[in-house]
Order: structure tokens, then C-alpha cells, then sequence
């Protein structure tokens, strides 16, 4: 396969790009020095910036968070290790910073993707609802189904670049592998563009940079609405309610390749456990609140509400569960 493009340089030392990151994160601190602050890991645009925006419409639905100032700080970098060290060492007892994860997280944890990180590191806070992966091209492609694209792929994959968020062994490019094994083609020889974020591979498919987008049902539901895309499959169990209805699953076309893909928030690991538990309670009555079904549900997420120790629990068998799978990639480091 040949090399992804725009990947960040492997010369690049890691503690440059960490340096650079905290740099970002002090200043956006000191910026903002009252109210909360929501990291977003990646550029702006994709599922984690939604999962940051999320958190402030819903404190909003509380009356005691209502006029507390929420402000979204984005710091790309490293498929979120930027982020993660930045806030790990910097910022490990602030209790108004809240970070956004997602599936894709707990999976470059069991990978070592964040070097020697583990789930114990941080403070898991809550979950807000879970997406599930799809296929996306361009309007105007001349793939109109799933089995078009793969048969595209199995003819000649050198034609078509598939975008994703990360490197090899991310989610996005794990969704692809997972399809392209269902459809009997080797794994290895789709070419794939690593970029940062989901907000960034839309861009450069719709610049026509690459072909494909894989990536996350919430990112493409509003691209989608306005004409801009169609989505191929959602990898969900059946059909998603709402918007996407009319979009078959992988299932249904005969790929059994199912991708959720939780989103959530964590804070530092020395945070203090009366902060903590304020927090969890916080976020436990915003799920609670009458208006955040219908939050969720505009963010293109769909239910799952998890606080603190149940939330903790649910991430480390996860990441137990993505270290089996990408071992059968050989991805796990």
C-alpha cells in the first residue's frame, strides 16, 4: 500500500507536537479564565466538535448551569494524543475542563497510540449517546450503493482514496478493513488518506482530494440533508431513525459489519472526587432534563447514558475489546 498523505511526519518528535498543544491550552486557559471550557481533540467540524457542543447546549437546559459560560477550545494533534498529554500533565486537577472522547479514543488507547496512556489516567465523567459508523461519497459519484464501491475497490483500488480520520488502525480505516474483509478484499491495498477529524475529510472529499469518507453517521447527517453527499451504508444494527432512515445498512447489502461509536467526556485525572461527583450529578441531571433527548437526537446521537463508575467500567472493557480486535490487524503496539 503506499504511503498515506497528509500524515504528520514520524520525524516530527512527539514532545514538539505535545509542546505545541499545551502551548494552545494554556492560552485558550488563560483566555477564558472562569466558566468551563470543553476540549475538542481534533479540528473543528466533526463528531467531536458536535460532542463538545452537545455539552454546552445541554448544561444550558439546567437552570444552575444556564448562564455559566461554556467555551470550546479545539486542539488537533496526533489523532488526540496532543490533547490527551497536554491535559494529563498540565491541567491534571482542573475542574472546569472537560474533554471529548469517542469510541475512536478508547481504541487508540488499546492500540498505544497515546504511548503508555491508560483508561486510569483520566477521570471518566459521562457519556451523552452513541453514533455509529457509515460510507459517504461525494453527490455526484458514480457510486450509487455500497457493493458499487466495493466492487470499484476489488477492481482497482489505486483509483479510489478512501478519507479518514487518523492512520492506519484508527476507527475510520478499521470500519474500511472490516468491509473490504466482508467483501473478500484484502485489507491492505485500499489506499487511504489520514487527515485530522471528520470536519477534514468531508473537506477533501468535497474537494474532490478523495472519493470516500469513512466516518461517523452524526458528522455526515447535516452534509447529507443539504444535498452535498450520499451515504452508502450506516454500520448499525438496522436502519437509524430519523434523518437517515432511508440509508441501508451494511447489512442489508449484504456486509455484516456493525460500528457504534459512544461519545462522551472526561477531565483530569486529580480533579477531586467532590468536583467529580458534582460533575457526574451534573451531567446525570442534564441526560435526565426534558431537553436533551431532543439535543441528542439534533446532534445526530442516539441514547446511551452512562456517569463515573458505570461509564469507567463500560471503558475499560472497551479498550479490552479493541486490543483483541486489532490484534487480529496486527495493529496493537
Amino acid at each position: 500500500m503506499r504511503r498515506p498523505l497528509f500524515a504528520i511526519p514520524s520525524a516530527i518528535p512527539l514532545a514538539i507536537v505535545l509542546c505545541a498543544g499545551l502551548l494552545r491550552m494554556t492560552a485558550a486557559s488563560a483566555a477564558a479564565p472562569s466558566g468551563v471550557e470543553c476540549i475538542v481533540p481534533s479540528k473543528p467540524g466533526g463528531a467531536m466538535d458536535l460532542t463538545c457542543k452537545l455539552v454546552r447546549d445541554g448544561l444550558r437546559e439546567l437552570p444552575d448551569q444556564a448562564e455559566r459560560p461554556l467555551r470550546l477550545s479545539y486542539v488537533p494533534g496526533g489523532i488526540g494524543a496532543v490533547a490527551w498529554h497536554s491535559m494529563v500533565s498540565a491541567h491534571r486537577g482542573d475542574a472546569n475542563t472537560l474533554v471529548a472522547f469517542s469510541g475512536g479514543s478508547l481504541l487508540n488507547l488499546a492500540q498505544g497510540k497515546f504511548g503508555k496512556a491508560k483508561p486510569a489516567d483520566v477521570r471518566w465523567v459521562a457519556a451523552l449517546g452513541t453514533d455509529y459508523g457509515m460510507i459517504a461519497v461525494r453527490a455526484d459519484s458514480p457510486y450509487k450503493t455500497l457493493p458499487d464501491l466495493l466492487a470499484a475497490l476489488r477492481r482497482d483500488p489505486a483509483r479510489v482514496l478512501v478519507g479518514v480520520s487518523g492512520t492506519k488502525g484508527s476507527q475510520d480505516w478499521l470500519k474500511m478493513a472490516l468491509l473490504a474483509g466482508a467483501a473478500g478484499i484484502d485489507p491492505k491495498v485500499f489506499r487511504f488518506v489520514a487527515l485530522e477529524g471528520g470536519g477534514e475529510a468531508f473537506t477533501a472529499m468535497q474537494a474532490n482530494h478523495v472519493q470516500v469518507v469513512s466516518g461517523d453517521a452524526s458528522e455526515a447527517q447535516l452534509m447529507a440533508a443539504e444535498g452535498r453527499l450520499r451515504i452508502l451504508a450506516v454500520l448499525s444494527e438496522q436502519r437509524l431513525p430519523g434523518a437517515l432512515a432511508g440509508v441501508p445498512t451494511a447489512r442489508e447489502q449484504g456486509y455484516d459489519v456493525v460500528w457504534p461509536t459512544i461519545r462522551g467526556v472526561w477531565m483530569g485525572p486529580q480533579v477531586s472526587d467532590k468536583e467529580y461527583r458534582h460533575w457526574v450529578r451534573t451531567f446525570d441531571r442534564m441526560m435526565a432534563s426534558p431537553g436533551f433527548a431532543r439535543l441528542r437526537g439534533e446532534s445526530g446521537l442516539y441514547p446511551l447514558s452512562l456517569t463515573g463508575e458505570a461509564l469507567t467500567k463500560y471503558v475499560e472493557q472497551s479498550v479490552r475489546d479493541h486490543r483483541e480486535r486489532a490484534a487480529r490487524f496486527g495493529l496493537v503496539r
